[in-house]
């Protein structure tokens, strides 16, 4: 496919007849289409990853290449992306929790080669009927794999998730002339060469700018939470558009959000706990204009695509200069003119430290588990519960971990001790938590600074 089809592909996907290329698309695409075969792409938000891997995908099914498989956190939020691919032509399906029944018909269609594009999620991967029925088949036939929010692979990323470790299993069972496109908005050096560890060094790095033009950024103290409501009650109304403001907790977010309904201001609150059909109408209510102010935690940062947001607040500040830029980067995309503001509280520190201090197991529950489950030959969840002092919480993310490293596996409802060899990799753990001390230090000296702000944040995520 020549450079016109490229072209021509990316403005049926978009809907624009005038829609050109973006400085780096076209050189993403052609190296996964032509060669070197393996490709990063570290670019902001709103710059179009998605329009990369589906137009490649075009470009490599009319070659003949089998279908494109996506992994994705964030497949609720891809519904847009998803749209666009139609108007390219393109097939897309998904396998989740919510569309079991479905799974049979999707699998004897990718058999039939009708499915262009397989959308799922790291956590499909923890299953081990897909990786024993299903994964095995696809690595055979897969035309393209990508890999979208790529820094969640790196556990020195600011929201690392344990499940995108099997990718790396899963890049090396992979043909070697298939090619990937892994993607995201925020990567540091640190987290490159690791995501380049699991991936293959062979990785090729495009990586543009992280200035926003038209965003400007701004920092308040105000150290009492009932100080910063009644600073969003009095300013949120004399904004233009339409916005987000972040809390660092579940809790502060439906709090905050009531606070601002009975203020007479439209807000609702976007936390993951919350139901997915609930979560997909604030979010279809945010796009269209019929609220004011979506009042989110983390779950609203990766993917959300909505590029007429015009001003992001933080209620609470985070602790690293790539999560904060994670979630003001959904301002300003399509708007002359936004605001980023951080309204720095009196409790960020204590909420950071809880983050930090509880994002890997600790050794002496760890130990625990794997004796218990190595003396009974294998526990249910509620059994180890029952026999271990952990949070119901903290068994669920410990399980996690230790099954991606290999320490565990699951048998029907039953965990089990695996037979392989495995010691708790304190030097690890203890190497990841002083580096996101070191994120945090960096985003204290953030909210102090008098220097330009945006400035300052380029240098922090470089």
């Amino acid at each position: 496919m020549s450079d016109n089809q490229a072209l021509d592909a990316l403005r049926r996907l978009t809907g624009h007849p005038a829609a050109d290329f973006r400085h780096g698309q076209l050189e993403a695409i052609e190296a996964v289409t032509s060669g070197p075969r393996r490709v990063l792409v570290v670019q902001r938000t709103g710059w179009g990853k998605s329009a990369v891997y589906f137009v490649a995908t075009k470009m490599l099914r009319d070659g003949g290449a089998g279908p494109t498989v996506i992994v994705s956190p964030l497949l609720a939020l891809m519904r847009n992306q998803i749209q666009a691919a139609d108007r390219l032509g393109l097939d897309v399906r998904t396998v989740n929790s919510t569309n079991t029944d479905a799974w049979e018909d999707v699998f004897a269609a990718i058999d039939r080669d009708e499915i262009d594009c397989l959308l799922i999620s790291p956590e499909r991967l923890d299953n081990p009927q897909f990786r024993t029925d299903v994964l095995p088949g696809l690595l055979n036939r897969m035309g393209l794999l990508v890999v979208d929010e790529a820094h969640c692979i790196s556990d020195w990323g600011h929201d690392f998730r344990p499940t995108y470790r099997r990718l790396e299993q899963v890049a090396r069972d992979l043909p070697p002339a298939t090619p990937i496109i892994a993607t995201t908005a925020t990567a540091n050096d640190r987290v490159i060469d690791d995501i380049k560890t699991q991936l293959g060094d062979a990785l090729t790095v495009i990586r543009g700018p992280l200035d926003r033009e038209g965003l400007s950024l701004q920092v308040l103290h105000i150290p009492s939470k009932a100080g910063r409501m009644g600073w969003l009650a009095d300013r949120i109304p004399e904004l233009d558009g339409s916005g987000i403001v972040y809390c660092l907790t579940v809790a502060d977010a439906h709090r905050t959000a009531g606070f601002l309904q009975a203020q007479g201001i439209s807000a609702r609150a976007y936390t993951g706990p919350m139901d997915n059909d609930e979560r997909l109408a604030v979010e279809s209510q945010l796009t269209e204009g019929a609220l004011k102010v979506v009042v989110a935690t983390s779950a609203l940062a990766m993917g959300y695509d909505n590029p007429f947001i015009t001003f992001v607040i933080h209620f609470q500040v985070p602790g690293s200069a790539v999560a904060y830029y994670q979630q003001v980067g959904r301002a300003g995309r399509a708007v002359d003119s936004s605001y980023g503001i951080a309204l720095a509280g009196a409790e960020d520190v204590r909420i950071q430290d809880f983050f930090i201090e509880t994002a890997f197991p600790d050794e002496r529950t760890t130990t625990e588990i794997l004796r218990v489950l190595a003396e009974t030959g294998g526990l249910r969840r509620s059994d180890i519960l029952s026999l271990v002092n952990i949070k119901n919480s903290r068994l669920d993310a410990t399980l996690r971990i230790l099954e991606v490293e290999g320490a565990v596996y699951r048998d029907g409802p039953r965990w089990h001790r695996s037979p392989q060899p495995w010691t708790y990799p304190a030097e690890r753990y203890s190497e990841v938590t002083r580096l996101r001390r070191d994120e945090q230090e960096a985003m204290a000296s953030y909210v102090q600074s008098d220097r330009c702000l945006m400035q300052q944040l380029r240098e922090l995520l470089d």
